[in-house]
């Protein structure tokens, strides 16, 4: 595995920095921050292992087995051996996530181990306790673990991700889906119109009111808050909260961030109080204590 910039030698893929994070027993984990290029879609190529990507920040499109995947920072993705991937950067430089690749071996031996290997792949959306336990582990990596305590969590964290999604038991949405069944052509347009939204949310500036949003994605306000909320069981200000939380954890594991004051004015917030009591609402910790938490080399308080 590549640690620097450029495209992954072992497949053809957009330009990035990588950092990787550790290889323990059979997981290798590292960052990618993309380097557009080109905005059009990289080569198609095989996945040779089982890999999981957890959306850090910016937004991008795949194509999983020629169906397409909106990735935004409430993104997980995971992918088998033999799945067919291509990716496309509209938006530009700057989006960014965790990748897990999984050697078979690893997942035979967990207890869990056939949910992994003899279901499909899965895309959907983490909540804000998994994104923390993804951006701790992240932290605490780079602080530096030993190859046992990196193993251990690691295997925790795939316990945790694997109960979260569909892979544990139906597949995400089949609830919708059965729902409306009788209506494919309207399911469709739904999950387009929802995923137009999650585009518009997820690039810009969190300036952006609801009218604003309806207007760029061509829906009236209510009929888009109502689609949004029937296709991913989440209201869209939730939704765009849970957008602004994780950029906020991206500003607070900044070494020299700016103080908390400004980081409430910069991601659209009333003041740091409402910035404090929605970021302990999301993740339950304040702002100050996850700067201690999310800070490498910077010791978190007692």
């Amino acid at each position: 595995m590549p640690e620097g910039t450029g495209s992954d030698p072992r497949r053809k893929t957009t330009p990035a920095r990588w950092r990787v994070l550790g290889h323990p027993d059979g997981i290798l984990v590292y960052q990618v921050r993309c380097i557009v290029e080109n905005h059009g879609w990289t080569q198609t190529v095989a996945d040779d292992r089982y890999k999981v990507v957890l959306g850090r920040s910016g937004a991008s499109h795949h194509r999983i087995n020629g169906r397409p995947v909106l990735v935004d920072p409430t993104s997980v993705m995971i992918t088998r051996p033999g799945d067919e991937q291509a990716a496309a950067h509209p938006y530009g430089c700057g989006d960014s996530y965790t990748c897990l690749e999984i050697d078979r071996e690893v997942l035979a031996d967990r207890p869990d181990g056939a949910r992994w290997l003899d279901r499909s792949g899965w895309d959907g959306h983490s909540d804000a306790s998994l994104d923390l336990a993804h951006r701790l582990l992240v932290a605490e990596s780079l602080r530096g673990l030993d190859r046992f305590e990196m193993a251990e969590r690691l295997h925790r964290f795939l316990g945790r991700l694997l109960q979260h999604s569909a892979l544990a038991g139906d597949d995400a949405g089949a609830e919708i889906d059965r729902a409306v069944r009788r209506r494919p052509a309207t399911m469709a347009a739904h999950r387009r119109l929802t995923d137009r939204a999650r585009e518009v949310l997820a690039t810009s500036d969190f300036t952006l009111g609801l009218a604003e949003v309806a207007r760029a994605v061509g829906a009236s306000p209510h009929h888009l808050s109502r689609v949004f909320q029937r296709v991913t069981g989440s209201s869209l200000t939730a939704y765009r909260n849970r957008l602004r939380v994780r950029a906020v954890l991206d500003t607070l594991a900044e070494p020299d961030g700016p103080p908390l004051g400004r980081v409430a004015s910069d991601y659209g917030f009333t003041d740091q109080a409402h910035l404090t009591r929605v970021v302990r609402e999301q993740v339950g910790h304040p702002p100050a204590r996850l700067r201690k938490l999310l800070v490498p080399n910077q010791p978190a308080a007692d």
